[in-house]
């Protein structure tokens, strides 16, 4: 599995916003100079976040981003997610239902269910806010 330019981008900007989070809505000029990511780009990523209820939006004069929930409710499964459309390690169970014509015989399968689940599992326990509270240092996170 390989996360996206989108995906990373989208996580540092709300990494971004959960640093900001008690500050008013946040411009996404500020957001760009701060994470060195063009605003351009951002402008394309806001969209899938705030499609999954992840931002709030205010137009106009002092307008800008915002989290919709506090950084502790909201996890890197979320973000990736919204950015990505979907962590599974094989683009077969990107469906809702699986429907390869193999699915029945195939002897790998139960791999990548289970390599999906533990990387769902490992994203959900992770929120803005652990990150936050991890400071500079490397956070420790063990599946």
């Amino acid at each position: 599995m390989k996360i996206s330019t989108r995906g990373r981008y989208s996580l540092r900007m709300m990494i971004d916003l959960a640093q900001h989070y008690n500050q008013d809505f946040i411009a996404l000029k500020d957001i760009s100079e701060r994470q060195s990511i063009s605003k351009k780009y951002l402008e394309q990523i806001v969209p899938f976040l705030n499609r999954s209820g992840l931002l709030i939006t205010y137009r106009g004069h002092m307008g800008g981003y915002r989290l919709s929930k506090q950084p502790s409710q909201i996890t890197i499964a979320d973000i990736l997610l919204s950015s990505e459309g979907s962590l599974n390690p094989v683009a077969c169970m990107d469906n809702e239902t699986n429907d390869c014509n193999r699915k029945a015989e195939c002897l790998t399968l139960p791999i990548w269910e289970g390599l999906s689940e533990v990387i769902l599992n490992y994203l959900s326990g992770i929120t803005l806010q652990d990150i936050l509270d991890s400071g500079q240092g490397t956070p420790e996170y063990y599946i």
